[in-house]
């Protein structure tokens, strides 16, 4: 069985699944499929919105993608949960980026 397949596996049976749900997101984009991945971060983040590591790279994706006012938003975003979940790293790598971008 490969990774995608236990990973959608899990979501049939714990659809709020978090780490799940992070981890197939991650698997699309590394296969480059940014829709899908896309997709599967905004359930994360809609399902879950103190996932900081689901805005941060949700907006590499973006970013890649050469979307990046979307990349941008989803920065700011990520860095509001940083300092809400009191995460200084998380939040220091975020505006590093959004910093790069112009944001």
């Amino acid at each position: 069985m490969d990774k995608m397949t236990g990973l959608k596996e899990i979501l049939t049976m714990d659809p709020k699944n978090s780490f799940a749900r992070y981890g197939l997101a991650m698997e699309l984009a590394g296969r480059g499929e940014t829709e899908g991945a896309l997709a599967e971060f905004a359930t994360l983040l809609e399902q879950n919105p103190d996932y900081t590591a689901g805005y941060f790279m949700s907006a590499q994706t973006l970013a890649k993608a050469g979307r990046t006012p979307e990349a941008i938003t989803r920065l700011r975003d990520g860095i509001a949960c940083a300092a809400r979940t009191g995460n200084s790293h998380a939040k220091s790598e975020m505006q590093s980026m959004l910093d790069e971008l112009g944001g």
